[in-house]
């Protein structure tokens, strides 16, 4: 049991030199320096209260022009109200919960260790105990949940005129459901997406107004996905994030503090009715529950609205470092939506901290990183003036890395754990981050999707390799339609899978592979999302899934999708472009994502009908820069952009290289009759990477982006 802490009022400190044995503490105003110090790492004091809450920096009132006791004033013409308490070098003794600091309302109530958990600071406060008691009551009682929150989404929709259409007549039971409307896609359902976009006001397709309009990357030939966002998904979006949130803090307690979360959000537009168009997360961004929730779970982001709403990326993300900075000591976690984007983040200040330094250290903004007039503003008053000794600490912190191991709880020696989406394409990132996270664990985030949340991580403590979600009974109505591969190999993203009818949450079997299939509050009937995914087990009555692949899907790095025909479509446009002038062909092509770079980048293997040397260099090279333009998902050019993925690459293959594939596949049994080329070879098929690579005759390099 940690040792209470008693402390009325604190301000902030700075970092002394420390070596790699010791810590920097914060000393309690009324307290000896041997009474239980507090780990931290704190930006210096602010020229004013309302700049240092502005900050997060809870400096305790002082009357105008006191020091504190413990060390004398600054002589400064910015610093003549600000000062900084002693500071203490102590050896590291493990973690221990922080004193409560001082606000300018004055002090905030200490925090005390009970059983391993935080105590909830008042009454009516979050409380992850009855989230979690909730939440297992849900998955014990999944199948009656599940039809209760089916009768609830058909009762507030049954009037819409495509469930009218469908004959469903009032009827709410499953069996009646099941019977009268059909699985379908997005395609099924965009033309009444459409008439809502452009303005259609009556109950197409929900019975609640429509609120946005969600824009999803997942998108075929280059075609941003429209799909209904509404007032329940921000619910839904709020309860997966308590519930995620309740069982991470129960393994990895935070105290009050902030998050360093590398968010962003995308540009809107008004559709033909009126409606504000974006990403499903800048809708959660914008709204007030999201706001009140990351109040609630302690979770409130370091910078401001201007930063995370900003029009440039990389003047954001510089502002998501350097805010972070400057709340070093109160940042409990480091999260993104994706794993990338925090590997992005720390690739990034690799190359920038000692720009980040000299801002920090003369209180100013960099008049070249930052340009946005609203983002210089909204930073510049949480700089607040020069900080040397902030500047001098993280410059010492990061001289003494090597090779930027260990940089997240170096420079935050109060974050807990590393935050995000690390499943699927995002593994790849998973040993970069260990790398920058150092001891940190790696927290895998929820599972969903544009379309809608599905489960929730309630193993907190696994590693994000074998993270399984446990599907929350009442935020949809799940089907799962069971898959059997095509062929001995594993399922993966070129498998071809057999279908059965679907069936009920429920009733899937551990081990075994589906597809999702949702019926959600925001419109979406039967909609098969295109995720496998495989039954790891069941948490109580539900089951935990395991995220295999997309279905159908030929190219992913990390937040881009690009589809089979959004392959073709690029190769056929290059062809068409730079080979057809040669009287070149394409004979047969493949891709490949490939990992083994930093970072990733797409691979696309063409074999021509003469000889790599009958192409000219400069047709090849634009065939090359022409494929990487023709990748239209926003999410593939927005990486492309951002550095995110590498330049495209492009490799002519000798002839008959395909030949060679096939006869590789009929010694694996594969029959003749089924064969056809894989439009993207997984990692996990060595062999006709191997035979790809060693027929290559000629590579080269996109400098479209450039």
């Amino acid at each position: 049991m940690a040792k209470k802490i008693v402390c009325s009022r604190i301000t902030t400190s700075t970092l002394l030199h420390t070596d790699k044995t010791a810590r920097v503490y914060m000393r309690p105003r009324s307290s000896s320096p041997h009474s239980s110090p507090h780990r931290t790492l704190h930006s210096a004091p602010r020229a004013a209260p309302c700049a240092s809450s502005r900050l997060g920096v809870r400096a305790a009132a002082q009357k105008d022009g006191e020091a504190p006791r413990s060390l004398p004033r600054r002589a400064s013409s910015v610093a003549a109200a600000r000062a900084s308490p002693a500071a203490v070098v102590f050896p590291a003794p493990r973690r221990t919960p922080r004193a409560s600091r001082g606000s300018r309302f004055g002090a905030r109530p200490v925090w005390r260790v009970d059983s391993g958990r935080m105590l909830e600071k008042k009454a009516g406060e979050f409380s992850g105990e009855k989230v979690i008691a909730e939440f297992e009551r849900l998955t014990r009682d999944a199948a009656i949940v599940q039809r209760e929150t089916l009768r609830r989404i058909l009762a507030e929709n049954g009037n819409t005129e495509y469930l009218r259409g469908l004959g469903l007549a009032g009827r709410t039971d499953a069996a009646s459901f099941k019977q009268c409307v059909p699985l379908a896609t997005h395609a099924d359902l965009e033309p009444y997406i459409e008439r809502i976009v452009d303005g259609d006001a009556t109950p197409v397709l929900t019975g609640k107004p429509v609120t946005s309009i969600s824009l999803s990357s997942g998108t075929t030939q280059g075609k941003r996905k429209y799909l209904l966002f509404n007032e329940e998904l921000v619910k839904s979006t709020m309860q997966i994030y308590r519930t995620s949130y309740a069982f991470r803090n129960r393994e990895f307690p935070v105290e009050d503090g902030k998050a360093l979360q590398f968010i962003y959000s995308s540009r809107q537009f008004t559709t033909k009715g009126g409606l504000t168009a974006t990403t499903a997360t800048t809708n959660v961004y914008r709204s007030e529950e999201f706001k009140a929730t990351m109040r609630a779970v302690q979770s409130q982001c370091c910078s401001p609205d201007e930063v995370i709403f900003g029009a440039d990326f990389a003047q954001s993300l510089y502002c998501h470092l350097l805010c972070g900075l400057l709340a070093a000591g109160e940042v409990q976690m480091v999260s993104a939506t994706f794993a990338h984007s925090v590997v992005l983040a720390f690739q990034t200040f690799e190359r920038v901290w000692e720009e980040l330094c000299a801002d920090i250290r003369r209180g100013a903004l960099s008049p070249t990183r930052v340009t946005s007039p609203a983002v210089r503003q909204a930073v510049s008053a949480l700089l607040a003036g020069p900080n040397p000794e902030l500047a001098d600490a993280v410059a010492r912190r990061c001289a003494g890395l090597s090779n930027w191991y260990g940089v997240i709880p170096a420079l935050w020696p109060n974050a807990k754990y590393v935050y995000g989406i690390m499943t699927g394409s995002m593994e790849h990132y998973v040993k970069k981050l260990r790398h920058y996270a150092g001891g940190l664990p790696l927290v895998a985030a929820e599972y969903g999707a544009s379309e809608g949340w599905i489960g929730a991580n309630v193993e907190p403590a696994a590693p994000p390799e074998s993270a399984t979600f446990t599907v929350l009974p009442d935020i949809g109505y799940f089907e799962f339609i069971p898959l059997r591969p095509g062929c001995a190999a594993a399922p993966g993203p070129d498998a071809c899978y057999g279908e059965s009818e679907p069936v009920g949450l429920t009733d899937v079997v551990a081990g075994e592979h589906y597809e999702v299939v949702m019926t959600t509050f925001a419109g979406l009937y039967r909609y098969r999302l295109g995720d496998v995914v495989r039954v790891a087990g069941f948490h109580n009555a539900t089951p935990k899934l395991k995220f295999v692949c997309r279905r159908n899907l030929a190219l992913s790095i990390n937040i881009d999708k690009n589809s089979e025909q959004d392959l073709q479509l690029a190769v056929d446009a290059a062809a068409a472009k730079f080979l057809a002038a040669e009287k070149l062909e394409v004979v047969d092509y493949t891709s490949h994502a490939d990992m083994s770079s930093d970072p990733g980048h797409y691979v696309v293997f063409v074999e021509l009908n003469a000889a790599a040397a009958d192409a000219s260099a400069d047709a090849l090279q634009g065939c090359c820069d022409e494929l990487d333009r023709a990748f239209a998902d926003p999410g593939y050019v927005g990486s492309r952009r951002s550095r995110a993925i590498g330049p495209l690459e492009l490799r002519v293959l000798q002839r008959g290289t395909f030949h060679r594939v096939l006869r590789h596949y009929l010694s694996l049994g594969a029959p003749v009759s089924q064969f056809k080329s894989p439009r993207c070879v997984a990692r996990s098929n060595a062999g006709v990477l191997q035979i790809l690579a060693a027929c290559t005759a000629k590579a080269f390099f996109s400098a479209a982006y450039d």
